[in-house]
């Protein structure tokens, strides 16, 4: 891995770690921020699997385990692009309820909005970091590649196979026409 790499995967994945360790340590002091998002997002969880909880402080408490895993793992290197999907994943209802602009006085709203484009930065950078194969080719390639190769493999055994289908019949003809 190159060091620009490792170190830009570093400075992306603080503010998740420190954030996320300070969210699951201390879930009370976001839960009235996030409880217009939760309240709306907990019953449609429910419905997908019922041991997923419901209350604010444990979303809260799950989203950020989450962040602090995702950005631990996206900081040593290790399942970076998955990493960096489900920590874009985690930013997604964390600035809707932690940043809305659109609400609140004009103060508020000017920082609101600040942060709100911030957290919009950091989710390109994961979509960067999420989509960055490392200068190896991607999935799509390789497929296409192997298609490719698969199909030459073939059309080089039916040219075999033909050239020693004739070299057969003539061997055949050959043999027929010897004595004996």
């Amino acid at each position: 891995m190159k060091p620009v790499r490792s170190l830009a995967r570093v400075m992306l994945s603080g503010i998740f770690v420190v954030s996320g360790a300070r969210s699951f340590q201390n879930p009370g002091r976001l839960v009235p921020t996030a409880k217009p998002v939760t309240d709306r997002v907990a019953p449609l969880m429910q419905q997908v699997s019922p041991r997923i909880p419901a209350d604010p402080e444990a979303l809260v408490r799950v989203n950020g385990a989450t962040q602090l895993i995702g950005g631990l793992m996206l900081a040593t290197g290790r399942f970076t692009r998955p990493a960096a999907l489900v920590l874009a994943g985690t930013l997604v209802p964390t600035t809707i309820a932690g940043h809305p602009f659109w609400k609140g006085d004009p103060a508020e709203r000017a920082q609101n909005q600040i942060h709100f484009m911030k957290n919009l930065g950091l989710l390109g950078g994961l979509l960067l970091a999420a989509a960055d194969t490392e200068g190896k080719p991607g999935l799509r390639w390789r497929a296409g590649h192997r298609i490719g190769h698969s199909r030459r493999s073939v059309r080089r055994a039916v040219r075999t196979a033909r050239r020693e289908a004739r070299i057969a019949v003539r061997s055949a003809a050959t043999a027929r026409r010897l004595p004996g």
